[in-house]
């Protein structure tokens, strides 16, 4: 058969060839349109309302956690404004114990019975009330712990000794007084503390 008899036997047409193709066309098209079902559609739904409640979860969250940051912020900020009042004076009086403790020991030195010695304790004296008024006035607490158990966190022990009829680890003696500001270790107390009687050294009988 020729190149031209087939191209001219393609082109014969079979009968109900064009019903059947627009048939086909019709159901393919019905197929792209038609909606999806009820549980598909449901399912997106379900999908996308987690996808929300995870976002607006996160998001409450964060806004939690921003709160709470701001929070601690405005904490922080208030006490180091409360202990800027507080202890502004912190250098200040430490300058001032150095003055006090010339006057005391000036006072502790001028023994004798001149009426100038006299008059020179006196002024010290009323002095030396006028620095723990002022002191007292600002909060400023005197720690002057003869007599009473060593404490670490306020006492410097310069000496331990052992001191007949003393409690071990209590104040004997002061060097020197310490001071607080406000609740706060300002100097430490300079003190001597009495230990226990030294055990005497066990003698092996057997030795």
């Amino acid at each position: 058969m020729s190149t031209e008899q087939e191209k001219a036997k393609s082109q014969v047409k079979t009968p109900g060839s064009e019903e059947t193709l627009a048939d086909a066309l019709s159901e393919e098209e019905l197929t792209l349109d038609e909606p999806p079902s009820q549980e598909k559609l449901i399912a997106e739904l379900q999908q996308e309302l987690a996808a929300a409640e995870q976002k607006a979860q996160e998001s409450w969250d964060k806004a939690v956690r921003t709160l709470a940051e701001m929070e601690n912020l405005k904490k922080r900020t208030q006490k180091d404004v409360e202990d800027a009042h507080k202890y502004a004076l912190n250098s200040f009086a430490k300058e001032l114990l150095t003055v006090l403790d010339s006057l005391e020991l000036g006072l502790q030195a001028a023994t004798g019975e001149s009426e100038e010695v006299k008059k020179f304790r006196v002024g010290s004296e009323l002095t030396i009330k006028q620095f723990e008024s002022v002191f007292s006035k600002f909060n400023v607490v005197t720690l002057d712990p003869k007599g009473q158990p060593f404490n670490a966190e306020q006492h410097q022990a310069v000496l331990m000794q052992e001191v007949e009829g003393a409690t071990p680890n209590t104040v004997v003696n002061v060097f020197q007084k310490g001071y607080m500001l406000n609740g706060r270790l300002l100097r430490p107390a300079m003190v001597v503390v009495a230990k226990g009687p030294e055990k005497p050294p066990i003698i092996d009988e057997k030795a």
